[in-house]
């Protein structure tokens, strides 16, 4: 193993070149926690504002699975209501949630910290990218309240049927949702350069990119998808609001409704879906990528183990981001595209599985033989591996051609995109915050809760969703109000949604528990210390738990290794965080550069 040789220490930590963030010390407690400029309190800001709406998007998903299970017992769950819980529980999962989460929550959070920086370039931006961002939630929810409601037109609000009369909130509530969409991009994308120059600019004296934490590698390539991706949404959501308001025609054909001749003539549906996949699939990496980065530190941490394959895992993380521009249209096989574009796609949709599997074996590496503590983060951990595993093979069902064909618009997709794209990434925040919890407040969880809330979580997820891919093959439609009465579906889809139901029913309210351990704990939890993992990274070095202002003191931190010292022969302690200098390690003891 190599050992450290007595250099100068400036060999390690080269002098910084951008001189340090001045920071705005609020002096009112609105200025320190509501209109606050401290990326920690934004970050928490967007973690309740996020956890907040995802509890309604979770409430919708209930009564969706009790119509379901019992159709036609519930008075207020109508046609017209089903489709208007489908649209708004997905788009809420999918981009208010888990986007919002993981890059304005975790985002936030973490970068400063791990990169050594004392806040965002931009404060003042990143505090109005989280009231935009909490403005368009109010629109979202204000839907619920307009006549006619919500729209139904599926989350991913296809055209023609998004805006014409028949569906659902076709008038009121696709301007809200489109509107709001809209605002969503404006705020993520002052956040998103604020994230960008932040790890470009800000990182302290020796953090190169390739010392820092896979953490924000995955959150720095989530941003920069999102950048780049969510201009697309952003165009698409403007054009539809014009087809709708100003008669235009830009995804409206010439067509009939209602008996009636629209003035509509010459739009293409068609390039509304392909602008929404343009996004949408590289929405499916703005969630994973993050969630990748904390497994991996995750595992690091709670397995005393360095990652396997450092250099291979960043080089992963951008090859899957450059990748996740050219497979969008995988999503599009049924729309009648040339054979050569759907073997193109296929193609494509295999190749990013390279990069992904090169991850998932070095996160089974850097556990193979590890001093494995299997604490709540960890086995939220272990449980995403599984989980997305998983979910990454029946994926390759739907990337082929020929099999996606019958499967399309069945609940196999359902189930599919729900263990990529629902309960891996959940599990993987969770787990982030168990992690983490301990440095936000300065006291830990309670750890029997935690394992409670775990076991509940994934053996539930795993009874609500193993079932839908049979369902699938059944031949069971997605997003149908009611599948009773049809001769092609057997009885067993019934028994089947009922037991779902209730499986969704005790997942849904073992989330209270969660819920109740993070109030609780607060005032009541373990104190925790400043390092209760033992882990390496810069954010738990600080010299404050929970870190003040300006995160580290007088003097930022000066960085002369990787973040993933662990088990290292000779030290007392068994690590070495990023911040302890060579002179202080004993002769002998492994490092990384």
């Amino acid at each position: 193993m190599p050992t450290y040789v007595a250099h100068d220490e400036s060999d390690y930590a080269p002098p910084t070149e951008v001189a340090e963030v001045e920071l705005y010390h609020p002096k009112t407690f609105l200025g320190k926690y509501v209109w606050s400029q401290d990326a920690k309190i934004i970050a928490i800001q967007y973690g309740v504002t996020a956890i907040g709406v995802g509890v309604i998007a979770l409430v919708l998903s209930w009564l969706m699975r009790l119509q379901l299970a019992y159709p036609n017992q519930f008075s207020f769950i109508d046609p017209s209501n089903y489709l208007q819980f489908v649209s708004m529980h997905g788009m809420i999962m999918v981009v208010y949630l888990l986007t919002a989460l993981f890059l304005g929550g975790f985002g936030n959070y973490l970068i400063p910290l791990m990169v050594g920086a004392r806040d965002m370039v931009f404060p003042y931006v990143n505090m109005l990218s989280y009231w935009v961002y909490l403005f368009a939630v109010l629109l979202l929810v204000a839907s619920f309240f307009v006549p006619g409601g919500p729209t139904g037109a599926g989350w991913t609000l296809y055209p023609p049927q998004a805006i014409l009369d028949g569906t659902p909130g076709a008038s009121w509530g696709i301007i809200l949702m489109l509107v709001s969409l809209a605002f969503f991009i404006i705020g993520f994308t002052m956040g998103g350069l604020n994230y960008v120059v932040t790890v470009l600019q800000a990182r302290t004296r020796g953090m190169t990119l390739m010392r820092m934490p896979l953490t924000i590698w995955g959150i720095f390539m989530a941003t920069i998808l999102a950048l780049l991706a969510f201009p697309a949404l952003f165009v698409s959501a403007i054009m539809m609001i014009l087809d709708l308001t100003l008669g235009t025609s830009f995804f409206m054909p010439a067509i009939v409704s209602k008996g009636q001749a629209l003035s509509h003539d010459g739009g293409s549906p068609i390039l509304f879906q392909h602008l929404f996949w343009f996004f949408g699939h590289p929405e499916v990496y703005i969630v994973a990528l993050p969630a990748f980065g904390i497994v991996s530190d995750l595992i690091a941490v709670h397995a005393r183990k360095n990652i396997f394959g450092y250099r291979m895992m960043v080089w992963a993380i951008v090859a899957i981001g450059g990748l996740s521009f050219i497979v969008w249209a995988h999503h599009m096989y049924v729309s009648g595209m040339n054979p050569y574009f759907g073997f193109f796609f296929a193609t494509t949709t295999l190749i990013i599985a390279i990069p992904t599997a090169i991850k998932v074996y070095n996160w089974v590496l850097t556990l193979w033989r590890g001093d494995i503590h299997l604490s709540v983060p960890m086995l939220f951990a272990i449980g995403f591996i599984f989980t997305f595993v998983i979910g990454g093979l029946t994926g390759l069902f739907l990337g082929n051609v020929v099999v996606d064909l019958p499967l399309s618009d069945t609940m196999f997709v359902v189930a599919h995109f729900h263990m990529v794209m629902a309960i891996a990434p959940i599990l993987v925040v969770f787990g982030a915050i168990y992690h983490w919890y301990p440095k936000i407040t300065g006291r830990m969880l309670h750890d029997g809760m935690g394992k409670f809330h775990f076991w509940i979580t994934f053996v539930g997820s795993y009874a609500i969703y193993y079932p839908m891919h049979y369902l699938g093959f059944m031949g069971v439609p997605r997003r149908y109000y009611a599948v009773t009465g049809t001769n092609f579906i057997p009885d067993s889809a019934h028994s089947l949604n009922v037991a779902i139901t209730i499986a969704a029913l005790v997942v849904g309210a073992a989330q209270v528990v969660f819920l109740y351990n993070l109030v609780r704990s607060y005032y009541r939890g373990a104190p925790s210390g400043g390092n209760p993992w033992n882990a390496t990274s810069l954010e738990w070095q600080t010299p404050h738990t929970p870190p003040e202002h300006g995160n580290f003191g007088k003097e930022l931190p000066v960085v002369y290794r990787w973040a993933y010292d662990y088990s290292v022969p000779g030290v007392r302690h068994d690590f070495i965080p990023q911040n302890v200098p060579p002179s202080e390690v004993p002769s002998g003891s492994w490092a990384k550069p």
